[in-house]
């Protein structure tokens, strides 16, 4: 049997093969196994030209003079652009525009763009670039964000983004036993498979098109109309095949040049960023201190959660206080606490820019309230999961920021689920392979030196914007002949929308032939990729329009016969009415037809957090349990991950490979998060900006993950009851792999990713 309804066996002999709940093959799928699939970098045009942007070498820096003559002059360059050649007061930026798109007097952080050249070659636009004369005055960088609060403004907005008091319960409250602790999480780099990339064309009006692998196309050509002084409807933005993505994908900062160029050159412009170029213009995930204190009673139920949080964002704002505000509403976890007193605070520095990343704020967090949970545990003398056990919340608990919890929350099911789950053969029951040792075959570890631990982590995510975002998509599904198609600017990166669009049609309309329209900004927007927004919001319209759409199908066949259209019923490509009178195909019934609709979907509003922290900021909810199973050779302070676990609140399963794809690849994310993800920069310079020094994880460190349990009660306010998949996974699988660290070792582990020195124990430890 199957435990987690993941492609199994089970069931009627002759399952459906379309619609929800099946796992219909991706229709890129093979194109993109075969190495045929058109991605951006792929894109050319007639007459093309080539970009190159020169970037700061410096975190911080005054520019004293800019000469682009000598490049300008190289043969093969056609233009050389800097700030003087965007519209006055022009700002990027995706949650708070604040940021130049290319530094004018004051650069804030390594990698920040100068100027930008389009030449015939991409070698010349490279020399070109690197010809262009900047005169620096060097200023110290601010890169502790604990002294950012005193240090210059490094903005004309401060240096504060946000800062968020929460108070919950009795403030005064204490408990019988009190655990304190300081955690820091690292800076996550999104790593996209393939590094930004775009091509630009001049349109005859003086506007341009872009052709990008954005997430949020219609923001971007906002942005791009706004920093170049064009109308909206002169900018139009084309998304072509993307490279995956795990964030916002696309830096602004390489979309606007590229506009600028084809606009000022008056030819296509392309612009294919390297490996470091990638590392340094996108948004990472914002390093994290966190101080805590846990107060309890004699049995280990919570009384008071008490907390300090400070995100460094780098220089500019990006999705900031929205990170912000996770991380302080989930700061005690998904557990019953009568009393919070949490400060959080984001501010500059002038570290690399953060921004949005999976599972943001919420997974700073975990890590941090896991611990403080171990902690409890070990002081009462209680298993780690039992603790946990006894403080879990459930459907109408309420959390620290008062909003009650009216989604199903099914935590204690979770932790039950991986607790009962078979722990792996012990080393010593199976054949010992080098490459089972910790630190893989090259690593020296040795047999005698390991020690297993066993760790849980309980966590949570919120699905789409927070705060007061207004959530909407727009969906339009047209059919003619045996053919339905979906037009939805919900962008497709890896996360499965346009198979889910097709199932949703097939399932509404019974309809195999299901098309999903490319991207462009012409359609209504969609928003971005992120939080599970497209399968609730934009799936969601797509289902509204299907159905407008079977209503024009179903009414002058239900009036033929005397019915109502809610008397009749497709499946399998068939319109059958309730007592058998009438059955016809779905293609004969649309003989010579053609019909259409278009609908929205709006989630109910939420709003901002008030001056207290408190306010209902979340549409829904979702939660996760992980067990991490580890073995470390405590000479070395090598850890190897041995499998992990998972229990996880999914709402409805829609798609089970799909899902499955999605779950494993949160977890994979969270080991490299838990032990070799970090971006290192040493005095806000970025060090070795390359994969090869980056530390992502391999085949090799991918662990046995096993999914034990879905649950499947469905979120009644979402459509198809569905939950957002694959950031809980992310946010757990690292605070899961660290309690596991700490129950081999007896180490305390309080930072992420964990360093060898944390899992080392001296002879006598």
């Amino acid at each position: 049997m199957n435990p987690a309804g993941l492609g199994g066996t089970d069931g009627p002999s002759d399952p459906p093969t379309t619609g929800i709940g099946v796992s219909l093959t991706p229709t890129d799928a093979a194109h993109k196994a075969a190495g045929t699939f058109p991605y951006t970098a792929d894109l050319w045009a007639e007459g093309l030209l080539w970009a190159a942007v020169l970037r700061s070498p410096h975190p911080h820096a005054r520019i004293r003079s800019l000469d682009t003559r000598h490049a300008a002059a190289m043969p093969g360059v056609r233009a050389v652009v800097t700030h003087e050649d965007v519209a006055p007061g022009a700002l990027l930026g995706r949650g708070v525009a604040d940021r130049p798109p290319f530094a004018s007097e004051l650069v804030r952080h390594h990698g920040e763009p100068i100027a930008a050249v389009a030449a015939d070659h991409p070698d010349t636009a490279r020399l070109a670039a690197a010809a262009i004369a900047v005169e620096y005055e060097v200023l110290e960088p601010v890169t502790d964000p604990e002294k950012s609060f005193e240090a210059p403004p490094l903005h004309p907005d401060g240096n504060v983004i946000r800062h968020i008091p929460l108070r919950y319960g009795d403030a005064a409250a204490t408990g019988e036993v009190v655990v304190e602790g300081l955690y820091r999480v690292g800076r996550q780099d999104p790593a996209p498979i393939g590094a930004e990339s775009g091509l630009a064309v001049p349109r005859p009006d003086g506007g341009v098109e872009v052709y990008t692998g954005a997430t949020d196309p219609h923001t971007d050509r906002d942005r791009i109309a706004g920093c170049l002084g064009l109308h909206q409807e002169q900018v139009k933005v084309y998304v072509t095949g993307v490279a995956g993505a795990l964030a916002d994908r696309e830096d602004q900062g390489m979309q606007l040049p590229l506009a600028l160029l084809a606009i000022r050159t008056g030819h296509p412009v392309k612009l294919a960023a390297n490996r470091s170029e990638s590392f340094l213009g996108h948004a990472h995930r914002h390093p994290t201190l966190l101080r805590y204190r846990h107060h309890a009673d004699a049995e280990g139920r919570l009384v008071k959660v008490e907390a300090q949080l400070l995100l460094d964002a780098g220089p500019y704002a990006d999705d900031s206080s929205e990170a912000l505000a996770a991380a302080v509403a989930f700061a005690a976890g998904p557990y019953k606490v009568p009393a919070a007193v949490v400060d959080g605070w984001v501010v500059r520095t002038n570290n690399p820019p953060a921004g949005h990343v999976r599972g943001e704020g919420a997974m700073q967090v975990c890590a941090a309230y896991e611990g403080q949970m171990d902690k409890l545990a070990a002081r009462l003398g209680v298993e780690p999961a039992e603790l946990r056990a006894r403080n879990v919340m459930a459907t109408g608990d309420a959390l620290p920021t008062g909003q009650a919890v009216t989604c199903p929350a099914p935590v204690g099911a979770l932790l039950s689920a991986v607790r009962e789950a078979p722990l792996p053969p012990l080393p010593r029951d199976v054949p010992v392979e080098d490459w089972l040792l910790p630190g893989g075959p090259e690593g020296a570890g040795e047999p005698g030196a390991t020690r297993r631990g066993v760790g849980y982590a309980l966590g949570m995510v919120h699905m789409l914007g927070a705060e007061g975002t207004d959530e909407v998509s727009t969906a339009t599904v047209k059919v003619e002949g045996a053919t339905a198609t979906v037009l939805c600017a919900a962008v497709e990166t890896g996360q499965g929308f346009t198979t889910l669009a097709r199932q949703i049609v097939q399932e509404v309309l019974g309809i195999e032939d299901v098309r999903v329209a490319s991207v462009d900004t012409d359609q209504p927007p969609a928003g971005p990729g992120s939080r599970g927004r497209h399968t609730w919001v934009s799936g969601g319209a797509v289902e509204r329009a299907a159905k407008m759409v079977r209503t024009q199908l179903l009414q002058p066949l239900a009036a033929t016969f005397g019915l109502s259209a809610e008397l009749l019923s497709i499946a399998d490509g068939k319109i059958t009415s309730y007592d058998g009178v009438l059955s016809t195909t779905v293609a004969e019934a649309l003989e010579g037809k053609e019909l259409w609709a278009t609908a929205q979907c709006r989630p109910h509003p939420t709003e901002p957090l008030d001056g207290s922290g408190q306010g209902d900021a979340f549409v829904s909810l979702a939660f996760a349990a992980v067990r991490a199973v580890v073995d470390v050779d405590v000479e070395l302070g090598a850890v190897r991950v041995v499998e992990l676990a998972l229990a996880q609140d999914v709402g409805r399963v829609l798609n089970p490979r799909q899902l499955r794809a999605r779950l494993e690849a949160g977890l994979t994310q969270g080991v490299g998060a838990a032990l070799t993800e970090h971006l290192r920069v040493s005095r806000g310079t970025v060090r070795r900006p390359d994969l090869a020094d980056y530390g992502l994880p391999t085949a090799l460190d991918a662990p046995e993950l096993t999914i034990v349990k879905l649950v499947e009660e469905r979120d009644v306010v979402a459509p198809f009851g569905a939950k957002s998949a694959s950031a809980a996974p992310l946010v757990v699988a690292p605070a899961a792999v660290a309690a596991a660290v700490r129950a081999a070792t007896g180490r305390p582990v309080n930072r992420l990713p964990i360093r060898p020195q944390a899992a080392v124990v001296h002879p006598g430890g």
